[in-house]
């Protein structure tokens, strides 16, 4: 398995600079040592505690692969306040992340079973990422042109398309769409040591 790649090397934006406490404290009520919380979401535990000393930042897709493995959302890792168990959420109230290219707001309740997101993914950003994990996962088309890859078979969808599949199948997410491509996102949250993330050899040698 090709290790998950993440953000250039240098200082971590302040956004993300709680990340690597709570990722170390995760890990530590977890009852994981750094080896075996490193071999589920596929890094080397050099990297994953250069990721809890805030030497290296996390991609979006290593957060939700760190956030699967501890059980707990990218919202709770990033430390937004979103009100436990309460079941509105505001538009007001959720400020937009970025990593790895993407942009994203959290459009569910925290401490759930499932997260839910509002994506943004512009074009080029991780295209040739292909993820691997345990779980389900539901995504719907809000604005441009999404090219979902399911295993060998490649699907385009347009604005009011949706998506529902087993996570275990190989999946590859990238917009088709000069603008990029917006869409709400849905999984569920499984703590499992087979949960992996893959990445083809291309997009590692392209940074991605």
């Amino acid at each position: 398995m090709t290790e998950l790649p993440d953000e250039p090397s240098g200082t971590p934006p302040e956004d993300l600079s709680t990340v690597a406490p709570r990722l170390r404290d995760l890990r530590k009520r977890s009852g994981l040592t750094l080896e075996t919380a490193a071999r589920l979401v596929g890094l080397s535990p050099a990297h994953l505690s250069r990721l809890e000393t805030n030497q290296r930042q996390p991609s979006l897709p290593m957060l939700l692969a760190l956030a699967r493995t501890y059980g707990t959302t990218v919202s709770d890792l990033l430390g937004e306040t979103v009100p436990e168990r309460d079941p509105i959420v505001r538009a007001g109230r959720t400020e937009p992340s970025e990593a790895g290219g993407w942009t994203y707001w959290p459009v569910g309740g925290a401490g759930r079973a499932m997260q839910a997101l509002r994506v943004h993914v512009p074009q080029r950003a991780q295209g040739d990422l292909v993820r691997v994990h345990p779980g389900e996962e539901w995504l719907y088309v809000l604005d441009g042109r999404l090219r979902l890859t399911l295993g060998a078979a490649v699907h385009l969808l347009d604005p009011g398309d949706a998506a529902h599949f087993d996570s275990l199948t190989p999946h590859r997410i990238a917009a088709a769409s000069h603008g990029g491509v917006e869409l709400l996102f849905v999984h569920t949250l499984l703590q499992s040591g087979t949960a992996e993330l893959c990445f083809g050899d291309d997009a590692r040698r392209r940074g991605l």
